[in-house]
């Protein structure tokens, strides 16, 4: 009983630790300096499965091209009025703030409100294709649960009701 009390203890006294760090801003990771378009394609996935990418397919070696794969988001009129609907979603969106916007592009962040954990979110009008490519990563951690993908699924689908 003695040693199951002590790692409870153990158990809640990292918990607090954790959560210390988070709001210190230790958790938050550092911006990515490559970030942007280069020779028509957004950065590629992370090498452990915390994102996702709609360009995935574009690195036939790459360990976790199938797990980032996402489709990218349809237009909803021209790429101008496009990217200022989802402006418009991620500027309501909880923890959001858009970091650069130039013509054809948004560069986003999303910080969770407990630990303070930051994903880098990249939308790209590509002339090409047509559609709006997307890229969203977690800067720390070797899993995401799945967040990215909610994500922009979430903005998929309020920019297909708008």
């Amino acid at each position: 009983m003695f040693i199951v009390k002590w790692t409870l203890v153990v158990i809640a006294l990292v918990a607090i630790a954790g959560l210390i760090a988070g709001q210190l801003g230790l958790l938050k990771g550092t911006p990515p300096a490559d970030l942007g378009v280069h020779g028509g394609k957004l950065k590629p996935p992370s090498q452990a499965p915390n994102s996702v990418s709609s360009q995935a397919s574009l690195y036939p070696g790459h360990p976790q091209r199938t797990y980032a794969d996402i489709a990218p988001l349809s237009l909803k009129g021209d790429p101008d009025a496009t990217l200022d609907r989802i402006a418009g979603i991620i500027e309501a969106m909880d923890g959001a703030n858009i970091v650069k916007r130039e013509p054809g592009y948004i560069y986003a962040q999303f910080t969770t409100r407990l630990m303070k954990y930051v994903d880098d979110a990249e939308f790209w009008f590509d002339p090409d294709a047509e559609v709006i490519q997307v890229r969203s990563a977690s800067r720390l951690g070797k899993s995401d649960l799945g967040v990215n993908r909610k994500r922009i699924e979430f903005i998929r689908q309020k920019l297909s009701s708008s």
